[in-house]
C-alpha cells in the first residue's frame, strides 16, 4: 500500500471541545486508511497584515508550510452571523499570501459545517466555498455536509452517539478520499 494522503484539518472554531472539532475528529476516525489527518491550528495566528510580509511572523511561516505539505484540506466550520468565524477567515488570508504564493492553490478540499441549529450552518458552508473557488481549491460537491443539531450527536466521551450520523460522516470521508485521488490524478500527483 502506498503512503496515505495527508489531509490538513482546519477547524474554524477555537473552542477545544467544540462540536465542530468533534465532527472533524469523527470524520478522521471514520475515514478510509488511505487518508491521514493532522489538525493545523489557527488560534495563534496574528491578524493578517500585509506590512508584516517583509519579515512574516513565524506563525505565518509555520502555518503556510503545514498547508503546503498537505495533499488536501478538510475545513470544518461553525456559522457566525451567516458566515465563517473571523479566525478561519484570517487563516485563509494568511495562507493565501504573499500574492502569487498561496499555500492553498490547487489543493482538493471538503467543507463540513456544524451547528446546534437545524440547518447545519448552511450559510457558513456556502460563504466558505466562495473563498475556496477564488483560491483555486477544487471543493467536494457531494455529499453536501451540513451537520445540524450537533448538541445531540455525541456521547459524554465526545464520540458519535448514533449509527445514522456515523454512516453520514463515513460517507463524507469516503467521498473526500475518492475526490482527493481524482483531483491529484488529474494533476499528475
Amino acid at each position: 500500500m502506498s503512503q496515505p494522503r495527508k489531509v490538513a484539518v482546519v477547524v474554524g472554531s477555537l473552542r477545544k471541545d467544540s462540536f465542530t472539532r468533534k465532527v472533524a475528529r469523527a470524520i478522521e476516525a471514520l475515514a478510509p486508511k488511505t487518508l491521514s489527518f493532522e489538525e493545523v491550528p489557527i488560534g495563534d495566528l496574528p491578524l493578517y497584515d500585509q506590512d508584516s510580509e517583509a519579515q512574516p511572523p513565524q506563525a505565518y511561516v509555520d502555518f503556510r508550510n503545514r498547508i503546503r505539505a498537505a495533499d488536501a484540506v478538510l475545513f470544518a466550520t461553525p456559522e457566525y452571523n451567516r458566515s465563517v468565524p473571523g479566525g478561519l477567515k484570517n487563516a485563509i488570508d494568511v495562507g493565501s499570501r504573499p500574492y502569487g504564493q498561496s499555500s492553498w492553490d490547487g489543493k482538493p478540499a471538503a467543507v463540513v459545517s456544524v451547528s446546534p441549529g437545524a440547518i447545519g450552518a448552511f450559510g457558513a458552508n456556502h460563504h466558505l466555498r466562495q473563498s475556496l473557488v477564488f483560491l483555486n481549491m477544487p471543493v467536494l460537491q457531494q455529499p453536501e455536509a451540513y451537520v445540524g443539531n450537533a448538541a445531540n450527536l455525541f456521547n459524554e466521551k465526545g464520540e458519535v452517539a448514533n449509527e445514522g450520523t456515523a454512516e453520514f460522516l463515513r460517507s463524507i470521508a469516503a467521498a473526500f478520499a475518492a475526490w482527493i485521488d481524482k483531483v491529484l490524478a488529474e494533476e499528475g500527483a
